[in-house]
């Protein structure tokens, strides 16, 4: 990067770690500096919470906030119709319209936690791309938007040519995706003034269209920025795990279990991860970020304590951390713990197996793993290691809860409702 940007923004990105690449980085900072930018990050309703990996762009738009700028939040209520094909090796299953709706209606609630929605020049908006893609005349919109798209060139982006190269379909539909997103992005130029997209660096051939759309066919311009797409040192996918993907949303993923996952981040992500997803003073993730031998757990529990009070509240992340204290140090149950709540009719037949618990309780992804992690010698049932997966449990192994283990890190409590 030759050019250093002066505005807020973009120095803020930069240095935090936030910054991929910039259509025209220069133009952007100019842009910073002459007034309020208003710049979005479009988010399909494809399941009912967003996850881990949201986050990243979630924070982008705090800080574009935070610097004085304007954040939109669009829900793909539109395209989700759709389905966007990047770096898919299938078509995603089509939703009714109503799934959508409620999809969105439940991932709402995480963003009001990051970003202000309130009055005044730089207060967020939350935009649904329904409002102008599902009133679209196929004929006007192929004439008037597809005119300015080349086959051969969309053929060439890495999302597109990840499927064909391994003889995988894409169909009509999912091509008709990245034409839709860069519609968008004018539209909301031409309604909201919007003048900047955002997003991870799978995004880049979508964006670009946007930008070269908008200044075709209004003559306005516009610029597209973007994250690196982030895994973990160990080379995972940010935001999943053994037993899937990392909710932001409580009810499909307890704030215990979320503060857990940064608690257990590696020692080589802590420092990286401290300033992408807290709001610390980069000189201070960084010194806790080179912390050594056991002081680096006070870093990796500062993280946890940060993330989770942002998204779940500062009596939450408390909350989670006296339970952890609980549970690992003081070898108790641990009041804050995930709960399975059995019925009566859970336990006829002779009770439930030791693997369908682990399963039910949330501590194995599958009946499978769970067989593998209790024959292994990783899982217990309160202070009683269990090697057989098939070890029934019935009503009176219940009275008071009954503590589940897998591995070291991973528990809850099972009782009777």
């Amino acid at each position: 990067m030759t050019y250093t940007p002066k505005s807020e923004f973009l120095a803020t990105v930069i240095a935090r770690g936030f910054y991929n690449d910039c259509t025209d980085l220069e133009g952007l900072d100019q842009a910073l500096l002459s007034g309020v930018v208003p710049g979005y990050i479009g988010y399909d309703a494809t399941a009912k919470s967003l996850h881990v990996g949201h986050l990243l762009n979630i924070m982008m738009l705090r800080w574009l906030q935070k610097t004085g700028h304007q954040p939109i939040t669009l829900m793909g209520g539109g395209t989700t119709k759709v389905g966007d094909p990047s770096f898919r090796s299938d078509e995603r299953p089509l939703l009714t319209p109503d799934a959508i709706d409620a999809n969105i209606a439940s991932m709402k609630q995480v963003f009001a936690r990051y970003l202000d929605y309130g009055e005044g020049d730089n207060g967020a908006l939350m935009l649904n791309n329904a409002e102008w893609l599902d009133h679209l005349n196929y004929l006007e919109f192929l004439r008037d938007i597809g005119r300015h798209f080349s086959v051969n060139r969309m053929l060439s982006f890495e999302s597109v040519k990840s499927r064909l190269d391994r003889d995988q379909s894409l169909s009509f539909l999912e091509f008709n995706y990245m034409i839709l997103q860069a519609y968008d992005f004018m539209e909301q130029n031409r309604r909201y003034g919007c003048v900047l997209q955002m997003g991870g660096s799978d995004q880049w051939g979508n964006i670009v269209n946007g930008v070269e759309l908008t200044r075709r066919v209004d003559g306005n311009k516009v610029w597209g920025l973007t994250t690196p797409l982030l895994t973990t040192s160990d080379g995972k996918k940010m935001g999943k795990s053994q037993g899937g993907a990392m909710w932001l949303n409580a009810d499909m993923l307890s704030p215990y279990d979320f503060w857990q996952f940064w608690r257990n981040t590696t020692d080589a992500d802590t420092g990286k991860f401290l300033k992408l997803y807290t709001e610390l003073p980069v000189e201070e993730c960084d010194r806790l970020g080179a912390l050594g031998g056991s002081e680096i757990n006070e870093a990796k529990i500062i993280l946890a304590d940060e993330v989770t009070a942002m998204l779940h509240g500062r009596e939450a992340a408390e909350a989670a951390k006296r339970t952890a204290r609980e549970v690992f140090e003081q070898g108790g149950a641990g009041g804050d713990l995930p709960r399975l709540e059995l019925a009566a009719g859970d336990l006829a037949d002779g009770g439930i197996s030791f693997a369908q618990l682990l399963v039910r309780a949330g501590l194995a992804p599958s009946g499978k793993e769970a067989k593998r992690i209790i024959q292994g010698g990783g899982a217990k049932a309160g202070d009683e290691a269990i090697t057989d997966p098939g070890r029934m449990f019935t009503e009176a192994d219940f009275a008071g809860g009954l503590k589940l283990s897998s591995g070291k890190k991973k528990h809850a409590i099972a009782e009777l409702g």
